[in-house]
């Protein structure tokens, strides 16, 4: 499982031209699900995003949380995090999860950030979706279980 976690200002996500998610500071987080993956790939992010310390305290120093600044979480879901281009100019995804398991463990990310105190907005599974974010920084980090 890969999360490729951006600090933003503000992100929107829509649909067909409708804003389905949009929040102000926080994080927008690129979900990849590999193959095999399970939960116990799942809890490790659960419990290392919330209280990654990427935000900056009062003395300029990177010291804070999502949790301290009260920001949101913008969940994506992105199969292609598994591409593989190191054949040819077309990638294959052999190693992105089956769609259902991929959106099952999907949710199970997201359930499990909202309950550990984050506020989390959701993509729409599957389909061709328009981000719009304005990176903070730019600071981008990558987790993988």
């Amino acid at each position: 499982m890969k999360a490729v976690i951006q600090r933003v200002i503000n992100a929107n996500l829509k649909v067909d031209g409708n804003l389905i998610s949009e929040i102000e500071k926080g994080y927008v987080i690129y979900l990849g699900v590999k193959k095999g993956d399970g939960v116990e790939n799942a809890d490790y992010l659960i419990k290392k995003i919330p209280p990654l310390r990427i935000f900056e305290d009062e003395n300029g120093k990177i010291n804070k949380s999502i949790l301290d600044v009260k920001g949101e979480i913008l969940l994506v879901s992105q199969f292609t995090l598994f591409a593989n281009a190191s054949h040819g100019n077309r990638p294959d995804f052999l190693e992105a999860e089956l769609p259902d398991k991929a959106n099952e463990l999907y949710l199970y990310v997201a359930d499990g950030l909202k309950k550990a105190g984050v506020p989390v907005k959701l993509g729409v599974f599957g389909a061709d979706m328009k981000i719009q974010q304005i990176n903070d920084g730019p600071f981008t980090v990558i987790l993988e279980k």
